[in-house]
């Protein structure tokens, strides 16, 4: 969960999601270089009574402030790519879940099991709520899933196009009706794990959020085997 006062990003819950903020502390700590270079070379421009040579007529220096952007963007270009390609990875999931976008709730199938788990998850309304539920985010049915396994998860919808988005596990993707998308993600621990839709799909659009309950592998076991 976010904390409040707080502009920073959710703490991470999968390995993705670390290199996600790896990645932006990295390219945020190259963008503050250039402010603080561009920002000198302007201060000092100020200043500049027009009789320096190596500003003025130097062609070293516009050698120089035009490789040193490419080599930056090098180093922006070559982490950005090895995470896009992590991103798409499918890695033998253990499980596969399917999610399907409404207006406004979700649907979701687990389709691996002999028995046919499916179920609606709805936000709990104000006047329903108890004093340990947290207001536009908490479901009526949670989506339960085991911790330390690779989990597919397959994304569509039956109306207009929904995105389902989960901060702390750096997961957003598009619900498109009459496509399937696919994702995956692995759970660093147990928790609770809120979301919401991220395209704006309604007028209900805020009023369709998404908890991911993680859990231990055998309680997920038990879970299926009681579910009817």
């Amino acid at each position: 969960m976010a904390t409040w006062s707080n502009f920073n990003l959710q703490n991470a819950n999968s390995p993705l999601m670390e290199q996600i903020i790896f990645f932006h502390d990295h390219t945020l700590i190259i963008l503050l270089i250039i402010t603080i270079l561009v920002g000198y070379l302007m201060f000092s421009l100020f200043f500049n009574k027009y009789i320096n040579r190596y500003l003025l007529e130097q062609q070293m220096i516009e050698m120089i402030w035009t490789i040193l952007p490419a080599i930056t963007l090098i180093f922006i270009a070559l982490p950005s790519l090895r995470l896009l390609y992590l991103l798409d990875e499918i890695n033998n999931p253990l499980i596969t879940l399917k999610c399907i976008g409404h207006q406004w709730y979700w649907s979701y199938e687990y389709s691996d099991f002999n028995k046919n788990i499916e179920f609606d998850s709805y936000m709990i309304p104000s006047n329903d709520m108890n004093m340990n539920n947290f207001r536009l985010l908490d479901v009526d049915n949670h989506t339960i899933l085991p911790f330390n396994n690779q989990i597919r998860i397959l994304v569509t919808a039956t109306d207009v196009i929904h995105s389902w988005t989960v901060p702390s596990l750096g997961i957003k993707v598009d619900a498109n009706p009459g496509r399937l998308n696919q994702t995956n993600f692995f759970l660093n621990r147990p928790g609770l794990f809120y979301g919401q839709c991220s395209e704006i799909c309604g007028a209900n659009h805020s009023f369709m959020p998404i908890v991911i309950e993680s859990i231990q592998i055998k309680n997920f076991i038990n879970w299926i085997n009681n579910y009817s």
